[in-house]
This record gives C-alpha cells, structure tokens and sequence, in this order.
C-alpha cells in the first residue's frame, strides 16, 4: 500500500498548534503513573562542610560544555507560534549557557516554508542544539540525506530520532508500519557524520530496545520516562476532544525505572533524563541514577508563549534548586552524584 501524502502545509501548522493547547491541558499529564523519582533516597546532611555558591553545575555533553546538566526538551515547531516559542526557549538557553532540543522538523522537509519556525541561531550561537526527526519516517523514503538536511539547515550539533510506538498507534492516520526499523537504524546511524540521540517522547525506553539498537553506536540515550506529559493522550485529546483510551495512555517505564535499565543495558553510553522532570531536586536523583543531562520541556512551553525572561526566570529557580540539592547532599559537583551511587 502506497504512502499517504503528506499533509498539506496548513493543516501540519494548525496540527501543531492544537499540540500546545492540549500539552497546557492538566487532562495531557498521566493521571496514575508518576516518574518514580520521588522514590529514589536524596541524602540530607546537616553539615555539608560546603558553599552553596561553590556547588558546581558544569558539565560536558557530547563533547560542548553545558553550564548546567539541562537541555530544553523538544517541544514544537511548524507555526508562527511555534516560532515565536522556540525564539523564547533558545534566547533563554542562551543566556544560561544550556542545551536546546528542537521539536519535530519532518514538517520543514516536506514544507521548507515552515523551516524558520526551527531556525534558532541567530538568538543562540552557541548553545549545544539538537534537531529532532521521528523513526518511522526512515521507512518511509528517509535516509542520511534528510537526517544531514534536519542538522545542517538549523545549524545543530546532533541529531534525536524520536520513537513513539503509542502515540503513532493512537493518532488517526498515524505511522503504524514500524517492522524492520530496527535494522534500518542500525544500519544508517553509524555512517551519519553528526551524534545521533535515541529518544522516547514520553513513554520511556526498555531494555529490549536498547539491546536491539546496539550496532546503531547511538551517541546517547534520552529515557523519556513516563509520568510527565503523556503523547498519547495528547494525540487523544486533539483528535477527539477527550480521552478515549484511558487505560493504553498511562502505558509505560517510569523515568527512573528507564534510567536504570538503561544504564544496565548501555553503561558506556551517555543518557539523558526527560518525562516529568519538574523540580531541581528531581534533576538532582536523575544524575544519581546516572544521567548525564535532563531534560525539560512541559513546565516551560507556558512562560515560552510569554517570553524569553519568563523562560529565564523559570529555569533559574530549577537550577538553583538542583544546586540546593546538591549542596545539603553534600555533593560538590555533578559528577560525584554518580560517583556517589555507583552510576559514573
């Protein structure tokens, strides 16, 4: 059976819109599963024998220095509004010195019009930026000439390519033919000339996966955990207005139980934490499970609809709370996080 063809500019841009109204939406998040993190033990010592201002931050990911273990998760693109976000998100990223991941960019391949809603650049030079294309579209046409376009004509250090297994089963006319990916991946990723990052979008990955993916050579892992936004019921509440498979939409790894597996499963492979990281101490035990960086995206995409300040002013309270945690922790720096659970 042929492929559909592509929607048609106007309707991705208004798709993606009707994706920020419902992600704003309380009925988005997983209303049973939550990330587990608030179960993993964050030590408290009453003398830390430290300063909190010398608690340091800094960190490498894929080889560019970061302020701060934090990305902005991938989040939108395709509209004006879209635009105007991501200008937001990256000014903010920017300032704090910070990683941005940008949403998907199939739209700007198909429609090259919409390819300055992801072009971010001129307001972050320098910030480690990550383009973003889903997996199912390398059974569809897709192979390095697409994935080199996505990196290049935004100017990106690396490359995610998202799996969303849920999300596509759930979304009407969603890509649903995934049968052969795995060997498609591990056959392209290793001659792609940029790091490419394995990604969830909510629903966590699973040891299998991992295993499976191994002759890829991925240059890092992002768990997208569930218990923070859940796509699925994103895709539900656009499509029809409400919830109708409440049950399939709570599916998924809890962030924390993803990271370990995926530490077991790739203990030499960079990972990042995202799905429900809301607060600087839930960054502080992601690092201790042994993530390199984490990711958040929900709690920002608000003050992005407002400006880059609001972005800023949010993401200072998280990293200040991330170096309060790790200050009564009587952690350093973030390495001896890891160090300090056996994660490094």
């Amino acid at each position: 059976m042929p492929d559909a063809a592509p929607p048609a500019p106007s309707s991705l841009s208004t798709r993606k819109l009707r994706h920020i109204e419902a992600c704003l939406l309380p009925e988005s998040q997983y209303q049973h599963v939550t990330t587990g993190l608030e179960r993993v033990p964050w030590p408290y010592c009453a003398l830390p024998e430290a300063n909190l201002d010398d608690v340091d931050l800094r960190t490498t990911f894929l080889g560019r220095a970061l302020a701060a273990p934090v990305l902005i998760g991938a989040m939108t693109g395709g509209a004006e509004k879209a635009r105007v976000i991501n200008r937001h998100l990256a000014t903010a990223a920017a300032r704090l010195g910070i990683g941005m991941m940008l949403g998907s960019q199939r739209v700007m391949l198909e429609h090259p019009d919409a390819a300055p809603t992801f072009q971010v650049r001129e307001h972050a030079p320098d910030i480690l930026l990550v383009g973003n294309l889903g997996a199912a579209q390398f059974l569809q046409g897709y192979g390095a000439a697409q994935a080199t376009r996505a990196v290049k004509e935004v100017g990106a250090d690396a490359l995610a390519i998202h799996v969303n297994p849920l999300q596509e089963a759930l979304q009407p006319g969603g890509d649903t033919h995934w049968q052969g990916l795995t060997e498609r991946l591990n056959s392209l990723v290793p001659h792609l000339p940029f790091p490419v990052i394995l990604k969830e979008v909510g629903h966590g990955l699973d040891r299998a996966t991992i295993h499976a993916v191994r002759p890829a050579g991925f240059a890092a892992l992002d768990v997208a955990g569930a218990g923070g936004t859940s796509w699925a019921r994103v895709e539900q509440l656009v499509h029809h207005g409400q919830v109708l498979s409440p049950d399939l939409c709570e599916l998924g790894h809890p962030t924390a139980d993803a990271l370990r597996a995926a530490r077991q499963a790739a203990p030499g492979t960079p990972l990042i934490a995202s799905g429900g990281i809301r607060t600087g101490l839930d960054a502080a035990r992601a690092l201790s499970l042994g993530a390199g960086a984490v990711a958040v995206a929900r709690p920002l995409l608000a003050p992005a609809l407002d400006s880059a300040d609001a972005v800023e002013a949010w993401l200072r309270t998280f990293l200040q709370d991330l170096r309060v945690a790790l200050f009564v922790g009587g952690f350093p720096d973030v390495p001896s996080t890891r160090a300090a659970s056996g994660s490094s």
